[in-house]
């Protein structure tokens, strides 16, 4: 997977792309889902990340791999945003592991 330059948090998907398409409110896009209005509400500004139980809420509720993202895609999406948020800060200080002889 190459790099990505400040790849967008998957709740600004669901927030820009998703709802406005299905003419949602966030109120019923978390009822579709089955979780609470606060956790979709969290997720889409970016304030909790997608998990692997809501990767597979979304794809089932986008209609499964064959017609929406998948839930693989939802976690590497994360894990991409995730990843590139950890390496704006500054390197850890760490001691290398010593290889083999």
């Amino acid at each position: 997977m190459s790099r990505m330059f400040n790849p967008p948090h998957p709740g600004e998907s669901i927030r820009e792309d998703i709802l406005p398409a299905l003419g949602l409110s966030v109120t019923e896009a978390a009822r579709q889902l089955g979780v609470s209005r606060v956790t979709l509400s969290r997720l889409i500004h970016g304030q909790s990340g997608v998990s692997a139980e809501m990767a597979c809420r979304l794809e089932a509720w986008l209609g499964g791999p064959e017609q929406g993202p998948s839930a693989e895609s939802w976690l590497e999406m994360q894990a991409s945003y995730d990843l590139w948020r950890a390496r704006q800060k500054p390197a850890p200080t760490v001691v290398r592991a010593p290889l083999p002889a």
